[in-house]
């Protein structure tokens, strides 16, 4: 029995084959998760419903269940921080290093060798994304 409020079997599995230095993106529900993604990282998908399951939850989780060493979110071409990702900062903490790429600087991130995981989420705010 796991005692972690995170139960998704395939999320834990991404997570236990990720290992230490892997990158998991959780992806807004604009983001094209089959195009701008590793090609051989795992896919999980979280959009159920529009705005359901929302990136701060599974942000959330994933802050309870790893520990997050860095996160790059993509920028929107005012350079200005989105408030969603805002609201990750937060959950996430302020001593972790946040950074922010355009959106093909980050598609680019994104598609790396190194990202092992990709979470489809049902986030209907538009920036939405992060890679930790």
């Amino acid at each position: 029995m796991l005692k972690t409020r995170l139960i998704h079997p395939e999320l834990m599995q991404g997570l236990a084959e990720a290992g230490h230095g892997a990158r998991i993106l959780i992806g807004d529900s604009n983001y094209p998760v089959t195009t701008k993604a590793n090609p051989s990282a795992r896919i999980v998908f979280l959009n159920f419903v529009p705005g359901m399951v929302g990136g701060v939850d599974i942000v959330r989780a994933l802050a309870e269940t790893v520990p997050i060493e860095s996160a790059l979110y993509m920028t929107p071409p005012d350079g200005q921080m989105p408030d969603i990702v805002k609201e990750y900062r937060a959950v996430i903490g302020e001593d972790v290093p946040f950074s922010g790429a355009d959106r093909f600087g980050f598609y680019d991130d994104a598609s790396s060798d190194d990202t092992a995981l990709v979470i489809a989420s049902g986030e209907q705010r538009v920036y939405g994304n992060l890679l930790i």
